[in-house]
């Protein structure tokens, strides 16, 4: 891995999401809910919820990083998993900020895939590597990425 990144700044997020929601918009997805990809993707659903009306959001905590760069050997769910009744025939849109190996998006997807009327994915960034390819991408690279979110060290100890 290279020591270049891409960096994403809280200003140029705002820009992001503003223009992935208006991929989604163009596109005439209109999501009855939108899954978060508990971390990063909870800030890129809120935004995404505001910019497009959806109001319905849920949550799945997924670990899978425990370090730059690193990973566990398959991602995790973790409790509370939601209930598959919350999608039952609903268009859900799944947000993360980065559809990196694709391997977590894989999980989600498959666990509501039979449950869904459809299913579709948005990511701030996809990397060329991704297992899934997301219906809705801000941009694409294959560095590492530094969110304005994860930067900076926790002022707490796990």
């Amino acid at each position: 891995m290279t020591d270049e990144r891409e960096v994403l700044d809280w200003r140029t997020f705002g820009v992001a999401s503003r223009e992935l929601a208006q991929l989604v918009a163009d596109d005439g997805f209109r999501p009855d809910l939108i899954l978060a990809i508990a971390r990063g993707g909870l800030f890129v659903a809120g935004a995404l919820g505001y910019a497009l009306s959806v109001k319905n959001l849920h949550v799945m905590n997924v670990e899978f990083y425990n370090g730059i760069g690193a990973t566990l050997d398959m991602p995790v769910m973790l409790p509370p998993v939601p209930s598959t009744v919350d999608f039952s025939a609903k268009k859900v849109l799944i947000a993360d900020d980065v559809a990196d190996s694709g391997r977590t998006l894989v999980l989600v997807r498959d666990f509501i895939q039979d449950q869904v009327a459809e299913v579709r994915s948005a990511v701030v960034y996809e990397k060329s590597r991704s297992l899934v390819k997301c219906e809705y991408v801000w941009r694409r690279t294959d560095r590492w990425i530094n969110f304005p979110w994860s930067t900076q060290p926790p002022i707490v100890d796990p």
